[in-house]
């Protein structure tokens, strides 16, 4: 779906937005917005994100997580062993199918989340020490619709599309 830039506005404007978020991509990879403290960095994104979804969702199947996620089974598959190998996630046989397996957040797993999480928010609250409370909140409504929106397109055109929910 292609748009005359006439219809959607001020050419300047989304020159100097899709430059604004080029850098943002640039500068959160290279950080990953890890943290602060001994924990920065200490969690890769894509270990974060299945974590926080087994966090929010319960214990579920490869498959489920892969489609809660906008991501393919192997590539689940392929980033949750390494957090298996860890003690961060455990895997069980189904209640009803001991054929199929369960993904599960560990204790530990959740005491590192726990970790992770409190050093992410340092950094958030770090980030925007001078903004007013209803920035901080404008600017996530903002982040949460453009990445909804931007998750939206990839379905649309039959790509495994970001996570768009919030990561809390």
């Amino acid at each position: 779906m292609s748009m005359d830039m006439t219809t959607v506005g001020d050419t300047g404007l989304l020159d100097t937005l899709q430059h604004e978020v080029a850098l943002f991509a640039r500068r959160a990879e290279q950080t990953r917005l890890g943290g602060v403290g001994q924990v920065r960095n200490s969690m890769d994104r894509a270990a974060y994100l299945l974590l926080n979804r087994l966090d929010k969702e319960g214990p579920m199947g490869v498959k489920a997580l892969a489609a809660s996620m906008g991501i393919d089974s192997s590539t689940v598959t392929r980033q949750v062993a390494p957090l298996v190998d860890t003690g961060l996630v455990k895997r069980t046989s189904h209640p009803e199918d001991g054929r199929a397996v369960v993904l599960q957040l560990s204790p530990r797993g959740q005491a590192r989340l726990d970790e992770v999480r409190s050093s992410r928010r340092q950094l958030m609250a770090e980030l925007t020490h001078d903004w007013e409370p209803d920035e901080r909140e404008a600017f996530c409504d903002l982040l949460t619709r453009f990445n909804t929106a931007l998750s939206s397109r990839m379905t649309a055109q039959g790509l495994p599309g970001p996570e768009a929910q919030p990561a809390s």
